[in-house]
């Protein structure tokens, strides 16, 4: 029974007590095979919920981790619960990390920032395991302890969901490590942070643009190939859009693996496996890249599968009335480059720049999303006019390997009277011309111009006539 109320007083103490949470930073002095650390810790309590961690520039993100600690010092009870996220540098140098907030279970968190110097790689000390029985029971081993080498079932790989492209057309590349189901070989990630900074300088075609999916955290997945189930590994996974008809090349990549020997004779506190590091490669992938068909606009169209949606506030209203009219496209493909449509301009409407905002969404293996070209605009003309005739955004539709055009279907009755010349009534020309309408047309003969030089021509004389005179007095 004083267990039951030993175990009762426990959770009493454990929940009594606030919650306290807190960021607290790594060390600020690393090597750049070591990772900088922003960790949200909470005290006597759990994280249920967080914000994205910030991005530092010259740093990756590794991914998150957690951990959790109680501590009993003097009957009192406390627990600690971290979130901790992982940053490597891409090279040495000094970098900064700015103010930032992070809101955490609902509370705002600030932190001040700091200064992250990384230096050179260090040299990292693995822990060779003892057995502690060993001179416990006077008997030291004489022979060292042999260890197996078990093959691995295992590798690494580079694959892309297409093999042929149009020159603007995307293929998302995924860069991954594969352990089968039936593995027995311990096997380990070393200093991925570094290796994949490497990787990505040699991986990434220079006549690309990239839309990266950006991994933050390393988590598997069971998969099936070739009727044999892997757990999936992804380390990187980005879609390309080529620029110019050049094949695509990415060439052979290692990567470097902690992989463990058994040991042959194992002890139950010895050292029972030994490490070592593995390389493991893929096969260079080859993509080939086609021009797109002839049209006028080959060189400047975008290319997908895309779709309009259109909106306006309002469809009937008079000359020299605003209306906002949304063009929107949205689809698969390449947002980032997407162009603003051909807009006809006339006279009877007037249509002023639009205003743009675009949406990216990388998942699985698409680039999805859209841009929003907000327009707004006076008609100056009665009568009843087809968007459709003012607004069109040509593409290449892969669904039909055609090229494609996305029209207008709104269509704006306006009344009224014209307002095409107001523009010219409402400016104001000046003075000068508003005094054109008060003056005579009739010629008028100057009569005063013999006077005016009369006396112009005395004033010269007596300024001559002052000036010889104090020249006079002077000498």
């Amino acid at each position: 029974m004083k267990y039951l109320f030993f175990i009762i007083g426990l959770f009493i103490t454990l929940t009594s007590q606030a919650q306290d949470l807190s960021i607290q930073l790594g060390s600020n002095q690393i090597g750049q095979n070591q990772s900088f650390t922003i960790s949200i810790v909470s005290k006597n309590g759990n994280i249920k919920s967080y914000d994205k961690f910030p991005d530092i520039e010259g740093f990756r993100k590794l991914g998150t981790s957690s951990s959790s600690q109680t501590n009993i010092v003097n009957g009192r009870v406390s627990s600690t619960h971290s979130i901790i996220m992982n940053y490597n540098a891409s090279k040495e140098g000094t970098f900064t990390l700015p103010p930032f907030e992070i809101n955490a279970n609902g509370i705002l968190l600030k932190s001040p920032g700091t200064t992250i110097t990384v230096s050179k790689p260090v040299q990292q000390q693995y822990n060779r395991g003892m057995d502690p029985f060993e001179d416990f029971f006077g008997r030291k081993r004489s022979e060292p302890t042999d260890f197996v080498d078990i093959k691995e079932d295992a590798f690494f790989a580079l694959t892309t969901d297409k093999k042929e492209v149009y020159v603007g057309e995307g293929f998302t590349t995924t860069l991954a490590f594969y352990v089968a189901e039936a593995n027995r070989a311990p096997l380990q990630f070393y200093d991925l942070g570094r290796q994949l900074g490497e990787i990505l300088k040699v991986l990434k075609p220079a006549n690309c643009w990239e839309e990266n999916f950006n991994i933050e955290q390393i988590n598997g997945q069971r998969i099936v190939l070739n009727g044999k189930s892997y757990t999936q590994y992804k380390v990187y996974q980005g879609s390309f859009y080529p620029l110019n008809n050049e094949t695509i090349l990415f060439p052979s990549i290692g990567l470097d693996m902690i992989k463990y020997k058994v040991a042959k004779n194992p002890s139950f506190f010895g050292q029972n496996r030994q490490e070592s590091l593995k390389k493991f490669k893929s096969k260079a992938v080859t993509v080939k890249v086609k021009e797109l068909p002839p049209h006028p606009l080959k060189n400047k169209v975008a290319v997908g599968v895309f779709k309009l949606k259109e909106q306006i506030n309002k469809t009937e209203l008079k000359t020299g009335q605003s209306f906002n009219y949304d063009f929107n496209v949205y689809g698969e493909g390449n947002v980032a480059a997407l162009t603003e449509p051909n807009v006809l301009t006339s006279e009877n409407i007037e249509l002023y720049p639009p205003n743009i905002q675009q949406e990216i969404n990388r998942s699985g293996n698409r680039v999805t999303g859209g841009k929003n070209f907000d327009y707004y605009g006076i008609p100056k003309e009665p009568g009843i006019y087809k968007l459709g005739d003012y607004f069109q955004w040509v593409f290449f539709n892969l669904n039909t390997d055609k090229y494609d055009t996305l029209k207008a279907n709104v269509v704006l009755k306006v009344t009224g009277e014209s307002r095409k010349n107001e523009s010219i009534i409402s400016n104001d020309l000046g003075s000068f011309y508003d005094l054109i309408e008060l003056e005579s047309n009739n010629l008028m003969y100057q009569t005063n111009w013999s006077i005016l030089r009369i006396v112009t021509n005395g004033f010269i004389l007596l300024i001559i006539i002052l000036a010889a005179f104090f020249i006079y007095k002077n000498k």
